[in-house]
């Protein structure tokens, strides 16, 4: 099995269109298991999209060693190509002093040789000054192979490439031109997911575009001289082992393009533990039958409407809340279980004076814009936490948000944070019954105690 890393040398270096195309292009000819660093769900949604298997995430921050390696392992059985997308600037991480939650971790821990995104724009020897900064950074570090971003004609590649390969003795894969309006669609938490553009021609067509403009101008047969051999692993590792051969019960997940945020992970260590996975989509279907239900992140803000109209899943919704069925929602799923979402200002599409009604299950109401929230969350639950059985399980996730959750007085919640913020800062989860709302995004593999926890509770057959 072939790996390689992609990372820019800082955001915006177009790493995320890059490392779509190589995926595509590659995929047409092998099986391509892709994987991005860092708290990521739609970077994750395009290489899914593309390659046809679930990119999982790495993230040296809230996932041990030992977790990066088993989540690693268990993707790549049966790929013939591991690629690995970065997150920000290589070395960017969760501190300024060492380099936990960085591309870099990620590469290091795996030894996986890096391919190196320069934006170039206006820049020619000193993309090689560049170069060789990040090459010395971190002996730890290896950069195979750079690809040169944004370049305008033949003189630019030519000095730049030369330049390169004269101090740095690295090759140049590519070279990029700067293309206008050629970019991903663009919305305040990032690309728009690739499951909302999956009934949308222009944006296939527009995918397909960037894809064949970006590979027409790498060199592939490079790339893959220059990836890492690595023994392609046959074994399920410990963690997403079988835990029961018995059918434990079904979970329903709301999965549509309102609610996509989802980490493949998730899926896999509900498989582990006997359950049946059913996804419906709170805007189209019916509520169906299961043990419990999970309402993930996405943009509820943008089908308000369609999902108000959907009267019946809202009645069905909140006859089971109130029956004691167990309901995990997070972010965007907190938002829809609100009374409502309100909007206090013109903002990525939105205006100032939109209202939509929710399901109200949760007391508490729901408004936008607000400053954004993009940050590591730890914690514990705490003792209203209805799924942990009266005992402090650990968290860790993230969250990424523009809004704001305003909850009725007297109510109780299911985390308490030492990292990150919550609904009131340092508490998050909303308690109501079994429910649990929260703008926490919890990362399933090192937050598996509490999901293994909430799938018992969910076996109790208490509806």
């Amino acid at each position: 099995m072939k790996a390689f890393l992609i990372s820019g040398d800082r955001s915006g270096s177009g790493k995320t269109s890059i490392t779509l195309a190589i995926a595509a292009a590659l995929a047409k000819r092998w099986t391509v298991q892709t994987f991005k660093v860092g708290m990521d769900y739609i970077d994750p949604s395009y290489l899914t999209g593309v390659t046809g298997r679930l990119c999982r995430n790495l993230d040296s921050f809230v996932m041990s060693q030992d977790e990066i390696y088993a989540v690693f392992k268990h993707a790549c059985i049966g790929a013939d190509i591991a690629i690995i997308e970065g997150v920000r600037g290589l070395y960017e991480g969760a501190e300024s002093t060492d380099d936990i939650g960085s591309t870099a971790s990620i590469a290091k821990l795996l030894q996986i040789p890096i391919i190196l995104v320069i934006d170039a724009r206006s820049i020619t020897r000193s993309a090689a000054a560049l170069l060789y900064g990040f090459m010395k950074f971190d002996p730890g570090v290896i950069i195979a192979g750079v690809i040169l971003n944004n370049v305008r004609g033949e003189k630019h590649i030519r000095k730049a490439t030369e330049a390169i390969r004269h101090y740095c003795n690295i090759p140049v894969i590519g070279a990029i031109p700067r293309v206008d309006n050629l970019d991903l669609t663009m919305r305040h938490l990032g690309l728009v997911p690739f499951e909302e553009g999956l009934k949308d021609q222009p944006f296939l067509n527009r995918v397909e575009s960037i894809v064949e403009m970006i590979c027409s101008h790498l060199d592939l047969d490079l790339l893959m001289s220059l990836s890492r051999e690595l023994e392609s692993p046959k074994k399920i590792p410990d963690l997403f082992t079988p835990r029961t051969s018995k059918k434990s019960g079904t979970i329903g997940i709301a999965r549509d393009e309102a609610f996509n945020f989802y980490y493949a992970d998730l899926f896999s260590l509900i498989e582990s533990a006997g359950y049946e996975i059913t996804f419906f989509s709170p805007i189209h279907d019916t509520l169906p039958d299961a043990d419990g239900y999970i309402l993930g992140g996405g943009y509820p803000e943008y089908y308000g409407r369609e999902l108000f109209q959907n009267h019946a899943m809202i009645e069905d919704i909140n006859r089971l809340a109130i029956n004691g069925v167990p309901i995990l929602a997070e972010c965007g799923g907190l938002m829809y279980l609100c009374r409502k979402i309100e909007v206090l200002q013109d903002f990525s599409g939105l205006h100032t004076g939109d209202s939509f009604q929710m399901a109200g299950v949760l007391p508490a109401t729901c408004t936008i814009p607000k400053k954004r929230v993009v940050t590591y969350v730890t914690g514990r639950t705490t003792p209203s936490c209805p799924i942990s059985k009266n005992v402090s399980l650990p968290i860790r996730g993230h969250a990424f948000h523009y809004s704001t959750v305003h909850p009725d007085s007297g109510i109780s919640y299911a985390y308490e944070l030492n990292r990150g913020f919550g609904i009131d800062k340092v508490h998050d989860g909303i308690v109501m019954q079994n429910v649990i709302g929260s703008y926490t995004h919890l990362h399933p593999v090192p937050s598996r105690a509490l999901l293994f926890s909430y799938l018992s509770a969910c076996s109790g057959d208490q509806h």
